[in-house]
């Protein structure tokens, strides 16, 4: 079978297509065929040899899309369509293949309203803003925070928290053209920086006063600024960085509104977390009340070139690759 593998981790040139084994099904594992897998800046990360614990050569990838093809039983029978997300792409070989034996328990149904390509988008940011958002305490009538409009968990967690009863789901964007985009889809409570301050848009929005909940995917400088709206007892959880690892800290604005702030690894997450994650996702999916924006797709063969297109042109959506 085809697959794109990180032959070793020194940026988009260590992508080569090889020839691999289609994998065996064993005790407890399903046999997906791909169909669609999710491009992640946690893969850009680990090609570029910044992620801990992560060996080359390595498949890349941790979430997809694909068809049931032996191992599924009743839960998954032959033909299912499934969406999935797990260790896979960064401690064991992942989702950039034809073929992929996935353990059941990461597996999920794709509701009939959902096509494949834009299931294979939906895991890693879908699950890691629920999960985040169940773990800040998140209840209807909360004001929300989450950076980056255009970006997979930014966009994810503003349209579960809207979706939920967030009494605001707010985002930002430094681009104005995409400020206009997410106004055209809807995104009405989005603080465009090239404009105006990030604090000062939220507390605008909020006539002043500011997030109950800010999730943040993005880290540098931002988490700093987004520290500054913090309500009276809120809570910031930092769970990405693409915008840096590292950011100055003004302890008065922990201080000051008794706030929280914390850190969220999906990897470290128990089973059931995921699980009742899945359980709102799925219903809120086939009601309609959230739907994943997909930006542009690539062929398998492309995938250098998708990572470097999600990276470098900092698409409005997901970038799936196409199997």
């Amino acid at each position: 079978m085809r697959a794109m593998r990180a032959e070793t981790f020194s940026g988009y040139e260590g992508l080569k297509l090889i020839d691999l084994p289609k994998p065996a099904v064993t005790d407890g594992t399903v046999l997906v065929r791909m169909t669609a897998a999710g491009v992640t800046p946690l893969d850009h990360t680990i090609l570029s040899g910044k992620f801990h614990g992560s060996k080359a050569p390595l498949v890349l990838g941790n979430e997809g899309a694909g068809v049931v093809e032996e191992g599924g039983g009743t839960d998954f029978p032959v033909g299912s369509r499934v969406m999935f997300f797990g260790a896979y792409g960064a401690f064991e070989d992942g989702t950039y293949r034809e073929w992929i034996a996935l353990r059941k328990e990461d597996l999920c149904l794709i509701p009939d309203n959902v096509d494949g390509v834009s299931a294979a988008g939906i895991p890693v940011a879908y699950l890691t803003a629920q999960v985040a958002l169940t773990l800040a305490g998140f209840r209807a009538g909360k004001t929300v925070l989450a950076p980056a409009i255009g970006g997979s968990i930014g966009n994810a967690v503003t349209q579960l928290a809207r979706a939920l009863g967030a009494r605001q789901a707010i985002s930002t964007t430094t681009s104005h053209a995409k400020a206009d985009q997410a106004k055209a889809l809807g995104f009405n409570e989005v603080v465009d920086t090239s404009l105006e301050k990030l604090g000062d848009g939220v507390r605008r929005i909020t006539s002043g006063y500011g997030a109950d909940i800010v999730i943040d995917g993005v880290g540098g400088e931002v988490l700093s600024e987004e520290l500054g709206v913090l309500a009276l007892g809120g809570s910031l959880t930092t769970l990405g960085y693409s915008a840096g690892r590292t950011t100055t800290i003004d302890v008065t604005n922990l201080i000051v509104p008794q706030a929280s702030i914390r850190g969220l690894n999906m990897f470290a997450q128990p089973k059931a977390s995921i699980t009742d994650a899945w359980k709102v996702i799925v219903s809120l999916l086939k009601a309609g009340a959230i739907k994943p924006i997909v930006a542009k797709t690539f062929p398998l063969v492309e995938a250098a070139d998708a990572l470097r297109y999600l990276i470098e042109g900092r698409p409005f959506g997901r970038v799936v690759l196409t199997i």
